[in-house]
């Protein structure tokens, strides 16, 4: 009997599910027949906590990008991390890190990263302004406006909402973006801190 033959794809779809090395995804394919399920049973057994999804693991690799617009009055950092220093090199995830630099330097309201970043006590001072500004609507539809205007104004300030400026047409967001380069690289991306500098400010 020939062994089954393993395909690039399929060792690929076993690492993103696992987050296991593309070495022990093939050998455990190889042993399970190509057995999809089967293959990731043995690998959870083999390397135990190793064998973490993808979205779980510690992003300790990664890079840090710039940009400086052209008339060099703004400047932005920011930290992009993941979890070998293998991606970390890779082309496209360079090429992401200096997008979302670029998407700073445009975006002068970005102020938090995710919206779990946000103080409490800022959001509730935003819902407080947005209720009195519904005061002269039904009472029954003020927290349905404040609500509105709250996503909005997150949207507003946290980088992960915000559609990319090379996106305007298409929608895609930032969380989209990194969503999608994580599915490809098959490691956990994160975008984890930045810095925005403009002259006089």
């Amino acid at each position: 009997m020939t062994a089954p033959t393993i395909t690039a794809k399929q060792v690929a779809e076993l690492r993103k599910a696992t987050g296991a090395g593309m070495m022990d995804c093939k050998n455990a394919l190889a042993e399970t027949g190509g057995d999809h399920d089967a293959a990731v049973e043995l690998l959870r057994v083999k390397l135990g906590d190793k064998a973490l999804k993808v979205g779980d693991r510690e992003a300790t690799e990664g890079t840090v990008a710039s940009y400086i617009h052209g008339n060099g009055k703004i400047g932005v950092l920011v930290e992009v991390d993941c979890n070998t220093d293998f991606v970390a090199r890779n082309d496209d995830f360079m090429a992401f890190a200096r997008d979302i630099a670029l998407h700073i330097a445009a975006s002068p309201s970005t102020k938090y990263v995710t919206e779990d970043e946000i103080p409490q006590a800022d959001k509730d001072a935003e819902v407080r302004v947005f209720e009195q500004q519904a005061a002269d609507k039904p009472e029954h539809i003020r927290p349905k406006i404040a609500e509105g205007k709250l996503k909005a104004w997150m949207d507003e300030v946290v980088l992960l909402n915000q559609v990319h400026v090379k996106h305007l047409e298409d929608k895609k967001t930032i969380e989209q973006m990194r969503a999608e380069l994580s599915g490809t690289m098959g490691e956990n991306v994160v975008i984890r801190r930045f810095a925005r500098f403009a002259v006089g400010s």
